[in-house]
């Protein structure tokens, strides 16, 4: 049996608004394992420019399926928080 890993490492990708707050569109994040969507968020606002302007509740995919930010997320998995949509 293998021990669980002490972290996990995602890929976070931040569109449109996302990346003008935070001054890029992709970005590496390490956090301790187990790790939610929620905690990925947490790290996000405290970590990234702009971070803080994130909203509580963003729409969020991980290998791009839409999830709840209480989903679970394992070593590897890519994040892109998306911001809401207009068109017509």
């Amino acid at each position: 049996m293998s021990a669980a890993p002490a972290t996990i490492t995602t890929r976070l990708l931040l569109f449109a608004s996302y990346a003008e707050l935070a001054g890029q569109e992709q970005v590496t994040a390490t956090l301790p394992a187990p790790a939610r969507v929620s905690d990925l968020l947490a790290w996000a606002r405290a970590s990234l420019p702009g971070g803080r302007a994130l909203p509580e509740r963003p729409l969020v995919a991980v290998n791009q399926r839409h999830v709840r930010t209480d989903a679970q997320l394992s070593d590897g998995d890519e994040v892109a928080l998306l911001p809401p949509m207009a068109g017509g």
